[in-house]
């Protein structure tokens, strides 16, 4: 075991280390398109990347759950000592004995539906090499992975993408192809997604260890143990890389339709249509500058580029829209309406009815709860809950959902009250608990206020979104 201070300076040392290097080879992936990289197994294993690989795994929300070996993280830490742990991890890699086991299957409900999505839950083990294997392989491919993709990468986030969607909207892309992937991270296939990997990594070892947790097979929450011919489950740390790099086909076949504004403007002059593909990890939309059959005949030709890798479409929610109409993306409701008190258009991005009624959804679940409770211990809950949702949603015509909210939640709070103090009157409750105001709050804990959050813009950043590991000047 190290203390605290001797770990933290470890940390700083490796962090140091571990991104000179990422930015070394970001470099040479950026200065060479189709350059293979070799002897990457030696950066994989060396101990500077394991103990930043661990360092993301321990902080992760996900530590405190355990793999099929019923180990988790602070288990490792408390009871094997972290030194001993990664040690023995880097000899077993480096003599190859390392075999990821297979992950725990968690089925868990998709938001506003009936149905359940899998989550596979890897072994600390298995996480700790899956954080080492994307350290090192994430700058090469953001190399390669184009600026209209923008989930699950350094820098990027869904903002991003609804902001893109909204200039693209205000600027005559004004038909919308919108679709969804059915089962994406299990149907990926993994000859075709190899092949990717294999386009730009040449260490045998390397490519052996991601093959090695693409089969390492799935044990169900009924004790049986399935084989994963296709996908990579969703739940391991290395699957969005891996997703994003079988989905940056899609990027690639609509990029080169994206050309320089002289042609664009040329295809203008021709009748022929304009297309951009705006994509957040399985989800995505392609904006189209023309018809509502230019737009319509694009489903088959994305779904020939999707089928290269195994991918189909969700019909069910796929379809085409005109940016009147409207349509909900990563939460957000974007549509065009008239400016009230003028004749101009233009189009708003608020939060979506589904992703409101969510909120509030989560709300009753909390405030139905053990009334024998603490009130602080429901207004924790409860500020963590609209701080996060807030904040996600600020940057947007969202002060009418936040009124919403806020109305929802007091009178679920209130109501908690009125449950946990039965024969207690209404002037009581507003002297115990609102100070004789109206707003809950106990002792130096006040309940979160989602009206009082002011909104804001968020400015489309394009080209200008930095990158984690700039290049010299």
């Amino acid at each position: 075991m190290v203390n605290t201070d001797e770990l933290e300076w470890a940390l700083m040392k490796a962090e140091r280390r571990v991104l000179g290097i990422q930015t070394k080879l970001h470099r040479w992936a950026m200065g060479d398109p189709h350059r293979r990289f070799d002897d990457l197994f030696n950066l994989v294993t060396d101990p500077a990347f394991l103990l930043i690989a661990w360092d993301r795994v321990r902080g992760n929300k996900g530590a405190r759950t355990a793999g099929v070996d019923g180990q988790t993280a602070y288990y490792v830490e408390a009871m094997r000592g972290v030194e001993e742990f990664l040690a023995e991890l880097r000899s077993d890699l480096n003599d190859r004995s390392f075999r990821p086991l297979p992950v725990r299957e968690r089925m868990i409900p998709k938001p506003g539906t009936a149905k359940r999505r899998r989550l596979g839950i890897p072994t600390v083990r298995d996480r700790v090499v899956q954080a080492s294997l994307k350290l090192v392989l994430e700058p090469i491919f953001e190399a390669d992975f184009r600026p209209c993709s923008y989930g699950f990468r350094p820098n990027r986030r869904a903002h991003d993408a609804v902001a893109e969607m909204r200039l693209l909207a205000s600027n005559s892309y004004e038909w919308v192809l919108e679709a969804d992937i059915a089962a994406c991270f299990d149907e990926i296939s993994h000859p075709a997604l190899m092949d990717r990997v294999r386009h730009r990594i040449g260490d045998k070892r390397v490519l052996a260890v991601v093959k090695a947790f693409l089969k390492a097979g799935i044990l169900s929450e009924a004790g049986d143990l399935k084989g994963t011919d296709t996908g990579t489950p969703q739940g391991g740390i290395l699957s969005p890389l891996l997703a994003n790099v079988a989905l940056s086909v899609l990027d690639e076949h609509f990029a080169e339709k994206w050309t320089d504004r002289v042609q664009r403007a040329k295809r203008r002059r021709h009748g022929l249509a304009n297309h951009r593909l705006i994509r957040y990890a399985d989800d995505f939309a392609i904006m189209v500058s023309g018809t509502r059959a230019h737009a319509e005949a694009l489903l088959d030709e994305v779904a020939g580029v999707l089928s290269g890798f195994g991918l189909r479409l969700a019909m069910d929610k796929t379809r085409v829209v005109h940016i009147d109409e409207g349509l909900d993306f990563l939460g957000w409701r974007i549509q065009r309406h008239r400016k009230r008190g003028t004749s101009k258009y233009y189009v708003y991005t608020y939060p979506a009815q589904k992703a409101v009624r969510s909120c509030a959804a989560k709300i009753k679940t909390i405030c139905w709860q053990d009334v024998n409770l603490p009130l602080e211990a429901l207004l924790h809950q409860l500020n963590s809950l609209l701080r996060g949702w807030t904040a996600y949603f600020r940057p947007g015509v969202s002060h009418r959902a936040f009124e919403f909210l806020r109305a929802v939640v007091w009178r679920q709070v209130f109501g908690w009250l009125r449950r946990k103090h039965r024969k207690t009157s209404w002037k009581e409750l507003r002297r115990r608990y609102c100070r004789g105001g109206w707003w809950p709050a106990d002792g130096e804990k006040k309940l979160f206020n989602p009206a009082a959050v002011r909104t804001t813009r968020y400015r489309y950043r394009g080209a200008a979104i930095p990158s984690p590991w700039p290049s010299p000047a």
